[in-house]
């Protein structure tokens, strides 16, 4: 046996003084090749030689143990490790928290790792998800036993890389060398970067938001062909993240949009099962690396949120209070709307699926079944402690194999129906229940807790209250297999300068530009105002302005006017004189994270007066009070008429990250667009006829406030389980038109606003 040293590291130095060393300085990895089996990355331990091939001695010993043998399968090298941990260790390996870099700190007191390394002062935080202690990246890593962390910030991916490969550096050097996984949010969607859902844009290659992506492979499907957009778009993903570091992906959302006040809409891809199905497996299989589970060039997806978040309760969201329960008022709404994404991602053996935090509201929902199983909606706790969705449901009936990793704060702050228990109570009746981590959180010492009192207090409690060994390694196997399956215990380092070419390609890829292309849907174009080819914008004038929710947009409309100027048109800065007006409409309304005093709103408005709703029961109630959406809004009809005046045409692009009511724009407007997080020059690409519009729209737009009234019982005229190109079939007939319909939006030209519709030239 043939021991290879990693920068003339001794086996001794590895085993007895690896610890200091590998803490105090960062070391470049080294790599050896095996010649038809995986690279090994070492840092402070050795890499030994059996048979001609080369291993990575984890643990130091000098020998090669099963769990380092990468010829074995991932689960009986699971099975392997978990003999070997401490409960301590395996516990940590439960939890995933939010971890910060170095690079980032405001004082180099607080770095460590030459400036890589987070190192704060120990100390108790809370956030929205409650509260939890700090402790520096050494320490998290070396006493505490954690190995999984969420990425939040949007650093370069050499940057990114390289306190990757530090971190990894610090736990190759603790006893069994368990190497680091990183999670991130999704990076690669034009979109507000949001807590919990986009943590970062701007730096990976750069597409539309998820609705734009449905939009666009919709669109080509509609055209005869299918959603390969879909799969390019997570393939070039997976070669960022993967060449970064990440290697673990908090995505996609299998949920199906259904509620139309629901926040958490624009992250979706949008309300048609059947796409949505499509689309899911696609990820899965394009960032994993293929349909038969991650591989080692793969990036390991958690789709989310499971059984469906789309079902609100007149949009509440379960972040607070009001929007703790999942409701399903029409019957089997469930298998019919909802749950077949999921069963898609499963079939694509993904690695782990996250439960929502809402709890079933059997009260007001109808009966449910699965392929024939009737699901029992009894047990009002949140989905992450709700064994007969986890356990019965997916496990069984939908036959999920990888683990379950709760959402953040589920032990804290939305404990939805076990807020009456203690946190180690919390803690282990969701892992009984079936979730093998917890997030968002380093709360190992409740975990701890909870198994103290089930090795020596078991008499005191249920047995679903506390730990059993049996269950903290049937956990572990299960997180384990998935570092096997990525390739981390042989090789977690990474080339920064590789990291960064990868990333610049992926930003190059003409794809990218193209799906932004694809994602512009064509609502109206009265009297073909579009497009607006070069022979027709000849000595015309063209005002060009942007809107938003809070009215700073001099930076916006700067950039829109200069991209004009860059195609040679003709710029006015007042519309009293344009022979032609286009005008972005980006609207924003409220935020998951806090109820609005009333629903949320969907029109496009300034100022308008609503109803609040009651902050406990969700009720509407008689006091009201005022919404924005758009600032200034009141001037889109003030401009267009001024336009027409002139017997100009306007054009308004409207930003859909919620399916808004468009009675306040497309009265005004000649030709409409819409966009998802869209390029704005994508958008003037299909306006100039650089490009002819393809996408068409994954949500229906709403008529009317009319069709989503809530009535005094808090129940919506159009039930909140079902998408919104079926609610006709629920509304009732005094609202329907001579077509029988009701529900969707329709223009001045006869179109109805409806998923799947879309105009081209």
């Amino acid at each position: 046996m043939k021991k290879i040293p990693a920068l003339l590291v001794t086996l001794a130095m590895a085993a007895g003084g690896a610890s200091a060393l590998g803490e105090e300085h960062y070391i470049e990895p080294v790599w050896v090749t095996n010649p038809n089996g995986p690279t090994i990355g070492t840092t402070v331990k050795a890499a030994i030689e059996v048979d001609g091939l080369f291993f990575k001695d984890s643990n130091g010993n000098g020998a090669l143990d099963p769990y380092e043998d990468w010829r074995l399968d991932d689960e009986t090298r699971a099975k392997d490790l978990v003999t070997r941990m401490s409960v301590d260790e395996k516990i940590g390996m439960m939890l995933i928290n939010s971890r910060g870099m170095g690079v980032y700190m405001r004082s180099p007191l607080w770095t460590g790792m030459d400036g890589l390394l987070e190192e704060v002062e120990d100390k108790r935080n809370t956030s929205i998800f409650g509260v939890t202690s700090t402790l520096g990246t050494v320490d998290t890593i070396q006493k505490l036993h954690l190995r999984h962390f969420i990425l939040r910030q949007n650093p370069l991916p050499l940057d990114m890389a390289q306190w990757i490969n530090a971190m990894n550096q610090v736990a190759e050097a603790t006893p069994n060398g368990i190497p680091v996984l990183v999670s991130s949010n999704s990076r690669n969607e034009n979109a507000k970067t949001t807590f919990g859902m986009n943590d970062a844009s701007g730096v990976f290659s750069t597409w539309p938001g998820t609705l734009g992506l449905a939009a666009g492979a919709m669109g080509d499907i509609k055209a005869g062909g299918d959603a390969q957009l879909i799969s390019d778009f997570a393939e070039i993903a997976r070669q960022e993240w993967d060449a970064s570091g990440l290697k673990k992906g908090y995505m996609y959302m299998a949920d199906v949009a259904t509620d139309p006040r629901w926040q958490r809409t624009y992250g979706t891809l949008g309300e048609r099962p059947e796409f949505v199905t499509d689309a899911v497996g696609r990820l899965v299989e394009g960032f994993q690396g293929g349909s038969d589970g991650v591989q080692e060039n793969g990036v390991a997806l958690t789709v989310k949120h499971f059984p469906g978040g789309g079902a609100r309760e007149n949009g509440f969201d379960p972040h607070y209070s009001l929007g703790q329960w999942n409701l399903y008022a029409t019957p089997n709404s469930l298998e019919e709307y909802h749950l077949a994404p999921f069963q898609a991602a499963i079939e694509r053996n993904v690695s782990s699926i996250m439960p929502y935090y809402a709890k079933p509201y059997e009260l007001k929902s109808a009966p449910q079944s699965y392929q024939g199983m009737e699901i029992d909606l009894n047990e009002a706790v949140g989905f992450a402690f709700n064994r007969e969705f986890l356990e019965n449901l997916l496990r069984e009936k939908m036959g999920f194999g990888g683990y379950i990793n709760s959402d953040s704060g589920i032990i804290g702050n939305m404990a939805w129906g076990m807020t009456q228990f203690d946190v180690p109570t919390r803690a282990a009746y969701a892992i009984n229940a079936g979730t093998d981590m917890i997030s968002d959180t380093n709360d190992i010492w409740s975990l701890k807790e909870a198994y103290r009192r089930g090795v020596e207090e078991a008499d005191k409690y249920p047995p679903e209250h506390v730990l059993s060994i049996e269950r903290i390694d049937q956990a572990n196997v299960r997180l384990l297999k998935e570092m096997f399956a990525l390739g981390l215990f042989e090789n977690p380092y990474r080339d920064i300068d590789n990291a960064n070419a990868v990333v610049i390609a992926a930003r190059r890829d003409e794809r990218v530009t193209l799906a932004h292309r694809k994602s512009v849907v064509l609502l109206k174009n009265a009297d073909a105002a579009l497009p607006l080819m070069a022979d027709r914008l000849k000595d015309k004038n063209v005002y060009i302005e942007y809107f938003n929710q809070t009215g700073d947009t001099q930076a916006m409309n700067a950039n829109l006017q200069g991209s004009l100027a860059e195609r040679g048109i003709g710029v006015t800065g007042d519309y009293n004189e344009a022979d032609i007006a286009i005008l972005f409409v980006d609207p924003t309304s409220g935020a998951y994270f806090s109820a609005t005093p009333g629903y949320l709103e969907l029109d496009i408005c300034d100022g308008k007066v609503v109803q609040d709703v009651d902050p406990v029961t969700g009720v509407p109630v008689k006091t009201v009070h005022e919404e924005t959406t758009v600032r200034h809004a009141g001037r889109i009809a003030e401009m267009a008429n001024a336009v027409h005046a002139n017997g100009g045409k306007v054009i308004i692009s409207v930003n859909v990250q919620l399916p808004w009511l468009m009675g306040h724009v497309e009265p005004y407007a000649d030709a409409l667009l819409v966009g998802f997080d869209t390029f704005a020059d994508a958008t003037l690409d299909v306006i100039m006829g650089e490009y002819k519009p393809t996408g068409v729209l994954p949500l229906t737009l709403p008529r009317n406030d009319a069709v989503i009234a809530v009535d005094e019982n808090g129940n919506c005229i159009s039930p909140n389980d079902v998408p919104g190109y079926a609610k006709d079939l629920y509304m009732p007939d005094e609202l329907k038109d001579e077509n029988g319909k009701a529900y969707a939006y329709r223009d001045s030209e006869g179109n109805y606003y409806e998923s799947e519709f879309g105009l081209t030239y």
